[in-house]
């Protein structure tokens, strides 16, 4: 019975690719050198560190460019508030990976409501879709990449 996977994965060499790239522009504009403007990695936790909220805006910004430029969709990016004190700004910002179960669980509702003659489980972070015919899997893939689902979504595993 064919069937394949629908995941949310996010390249973790590519994201710190991301990350590095960011540094070195901070460490080349005019406006951030020598600011003390940064980004601290730790997995998909990511820091955002800058004098002011102004600066740490801009590093946003950069860094939202560089993941884009790497072929990470921005959409993954949880980007939190900005805190203040009289030192620095911070914000933090998680790089979402992985289906969670609330994700996971709309997923199953669209392709449930989307009327074709498949079924979908959710296993871990993922979720398993199978089905009759691999027609059915091509659209049930391609009604998912038109659904809003607030996460960019990978299929992988595609098995006949």
């Amino acid at each position: 019975m064919p069937s394949f996977d629908v995941v949310s994965e996010v390249d973790a060499h590519e994201l710190s690719n991301a990350v590095d790239q960011t540094t070195r522009e901070i460490a080349t504009r005019f406006d951030l050198k020598g600011s003390g403007a940064r980004v601290e990695q730790d997995d998909f936790e990511l820091t955002l560190i800058g004098n002011a909220d102004f600066q740490v805006k801009q590093v946003l910004e950069i860094l939202r460019l560089r993941v884009a430029k790497r072929g990470i969709d921005v959409t993954a990016l949880d980007i939190g508030e900005v805190s203040k004190n009289l030192a620095e700004a911070r914000q933090k910002v998680t790089v979402r990976n992985g289906l969670d179960t609330d994700t996971a669980r709309k997923v199953v509702k669209k392709i449930k409501e989307s009327g074709l003659k498949v079924q979908a489980q959710i296993q871990d972070q993922q979720v398993r879709v199978t089905g009759k015919k691999r027609d059915d899997l091509q659209d049930v893939i391609a009604f998912l990449r038109k659904a809003d689902i607030g996460l960019p979504l990978q299929f992988t595993n595609f098995r006949d």
